[in-house]
């Protein structure tokens, strides 16, 4: 095993990059494959509620952290009826849906929908179609689940059974606009005059409501940084965030690792350009608004490796068994550096959404009238989530690097920290992505007073492709580690090779 030099960094209170805001630790909701259906919502399954919701999933979602949640789509909310999702379940059509080859009982709607919410304590954000339809939905929609009354469609929601106004606060204009695989793929100039006009009659009918603006579908996309430009440059005052949206993965016969592992550079780097594209059209225009960035998808994926259950003769399953990727030790790893590449950014990435949450590549897996289970994936987020909340410091390390085919030489640690000012705690996230051998850290206090280290959690192990399965769900979780000591003001550990790191400092005597 090769023995590294120490990576080193300084944190201070003083050096600040920004405050967390909450909804960073988002998830999404589409329908697609199993992820409504069979996954959160599964009527006469032993664990589903009145509602037909499954609770042993609600659990791990509430176990999970989860802040927001995005819905219902992605790719099939370009050619959905909103309408068609409320009422009476016996008067719901069935459809087509055309984004994910599949047919839709519109079962669960945006009365399920809130309903999850309100039992998960998360945050609601929709999305309106305007792939198929426009700016008439995106007003009725609004009408519908925020007016508190008195008029048609808020009436017809109290009709429903929701006498009190959803008061549902931020809103996706479309979704993935410049993408050609999209229903009603637009050019840069016809989604950009869209969506301000959709965004100020929404804000028409609720002047409170936070929008997203479609920005690239990924930073390799031939249009990014002119898409972003050429929509902003339209609706800059209109909304309030631009989406980023990003994947990572292994192709079938891909063994590189290494890149894999180093695949939040590519993460800051996409942020970073959007960043300075927003800002270059807010000066552009004399505006003193700031836009953040909503990275509302983003994951492990390996599409060529997901399973996928053949369609029937007709085409169009109910339900079928899509992209539901069993992730490794190695991909939770990577998610955890993800989390970190957004939160060494959080002063302008401040909503973000894992895609996805249930079955579809997500943390949280089930089994149709079985069991739910934890994937590898659930403990970084779950861990950023619980113990990611405050301000994060500035962290420039000097560490041991290593090349990688991809993006060349990379530092080893990926790392952050966030304080919490009140009571002075301090979270250290660390990712070794060595797999060959550990990594000493050494992490100078300067400024904080008196520090000791509280609790430092890992997971690691000596498989990278170790998964959590249906026959065994506990294969991978997380371990608490010993031996990280504070003396004088340097915090000392060692990060074993291909791991997460959670490292809590508190003041002695503080809980």
């Amino acid at each position: 095993m090769i023995q590294r030099s120490a990576a080193r960094f300084t944190l201070d209170p003083a050096f600040g990059i920004g405050e967390v805001n909450p909804r960073l630790y988002g998830s999404f909701v589409e329908h697609l494959g199993r992820c409504v259906y069979d996954g959160l919502y599964e009527p006469g399954h032993p664990e589903a509620d009145e509602a037909g919701l499954r609770r042993d999933v609600l659990a791990l979602v509430r176990e999970l952290g989860v802040t927001t949640v995005r819905y219902p789509g992605g790719n099939f909310v370009s050619g959905y009826r909103w309408e068609d999702g409320v009422g009476p379940l016996e008067q719901r059509p069935v459809r087509l849906d055309l984004a994910w080859h599949s047919l839709e009982t519109n079962r669960f709607g945006l009365g399920e929908f809130m309903d999850f919410c309100r039992k998960t304590d998360v945050e609601p954000m929709m999305a309106v179609n305007l792939g198929t339809r426009g700016v008439e939905d995106a007003v009725r929609l609004v009408e519908y689940a925020n007016h508190p009354g008195g008029t048609e469609l808020s009436d017809l929601r109290i009709a429903h059974g929701a006498e009190e106004p959803y008061g549902i606060r931020m809103w996706c204009l479309g979704n993935e606009m410049d993408g050609p695989w999209q229903i009603g793929h637009k050019k840069p100039g016809e989604y950009a005059r869209l969506a301000r006009e959709t965004a100020n009659a929404m804000k028409m009918v609720d002047g409170d409501l936070q929008l997203v603006a479609c920005g690239s579908s990924g930073f390799g996309m031939p249009t990014f940084g002119a898409w972003e430009a050429a929509v902003l440059g339209e609706c800059y005052e209109q909304v309030e965030y631009v989406s980023l949206h990003s994947y990572y993965g292994l192709a079938v016969d891909d063994t590189d690792l290494d890149s894999f592992l180093a695949s939040a550079e590519d993460v800051e780097r996409y942020i970073e350009g959007v960043v300075d594209t927003c800002d270059h059209i807010g000066a552009r225009l004399k505006s003193t608004k700031k836009i953040m960035l909503s990275y509302d998808e983003w994951n492990v994926w390996h599409v060529e490796r997901s399973p996928t259950t053949p369609p029937p003769e007709d085409g169009f399953p109910y339900a079928p068994r899509l992209l539901e990727n069993n992730y490794s030790l190695a991909d939770a790893v990577l998610t955890g550096s993800l989390l970190i590449g957004m939160l060494r950014h959080a002063d302008r990435v401040t909503a973000a959404s894992l895609a996805q949450l249930v079955n579809v590549i997500a943390p949280i897996m089930t089994e149709p009238g079985g069991p739910a289970w934890r994937q590898t994936i659930f403990y970084p987020f779950a861990q950023a989530s619980a113990f990611g909340r405050g301000r994060v410091l500035r962290v420039e390390a000097d560490s041991p690097r290593h090349t990688t085919e991809r993006f060349g030489e990379v530092d080893l640690l990926h790392a952050t920290a966030v304080t919490d000012d009140a009571t002075g705690a301090v979270t250290v996230f660390a990712v070794n992505r060595d797999r060959t051998g550990p990594l000493p850290l050494d992490v100078v206090l300067r400024g904080f007073g008196e520090l000791a280290v509280a609790e430092h959690l890992v997971l690691d192990g000596d498989d990278p492709d170790a998964r959590n399965t249906l026959d065994r769900p506990d294969r991978v979780t997380p371990r608490t580690a010993t031996g990280a000591t504070v003396s004088g003001d340097v915090l000392r550990a060692v990060l074993t090779p291909l791991s997460w790191n959670v490292i809590r400092l508190r003041r002695p005597g503080n809980g």
